[in-house]
Parts: structure tokens; sequence; C-alpha cells
């Protein structure tokens, strides 16, 4: 599966040289969650890290700080199912994306 680096470039691309909009974001929002469901789908995975920051992508009330912690947390692990080890791309990613969720919370 190579869909997670294909999001997060959607990511830095799709806002070019600007922040990211709210609606934009809710988008990539819901993308990610398809896979989430695809994983649950085809195997136990644990998400519950994403379950914990309690914003879903159908919480269009939410801040946009709430989503994109969403997203870098639920990025995180889905680049976690995806990885075999931290050098893979995927787990390179998932290291990125826990950085990201960290600089939010900050």
């Amino acid at each position: 599966m190579r869909f997670l680096p294909v999001l997060f470039w959607i990511y830095i691309g799709m806002s070019g040289d600007r922040e990211m909009r709210k609606e934009e974001l809710l988008e990539l929002h819901q993308l990610m969650d398809v896979l989430r469901r695809r994983f649950e789908d085809m195997e136990k995975v644990d998400f519950s890290r994403y379950e914990e920051v309690g914003v879903g992508p159908d919480d269009v009330h939410d801040s946009k700080a709430e989503h994109r912690t969403a997203v870098f947390v639920l990025g995180m692990e889905l680049a976690g199912q995806m990885s075999e080890d931290q050098f893979s791309e995927a787990g390179r990613i998932q290291a990125r994306m826990k950085e990201l969720a960290e600089e939010v919370d900050s």
C-alpha cells in the first residue's frame, strides 16, 4: 500500500505556499478515514491514539487545529500499520507525522 505517501504529498501540495484551508483539511481527513476503515475491515488493528483525539472527519464544527492534530495522529498510526520497521518509507513517514502531531499540540 502506497497510499500514505500520496496523501502526505496531497497535504503538502494542496496548499502550495499557503496554509491549508479547513475545507481541504476536512477532505484529507475523510480520505484518511476511509483508509483507516479499510485497515479495520482487513485485520485487527489499533487506532486507539486517533480515537483518543476524539475528532472525526464529520465533526465539521471542531476547530481546524483539532482536525490537523487528528490528521497527523491518524497518519502516524496508518504509517505504523504499513511499516515493517522504522527505516522503511512508511516508517519514516510515521516518524514525521509524529513530529508534526507533537508540534501542533505544543
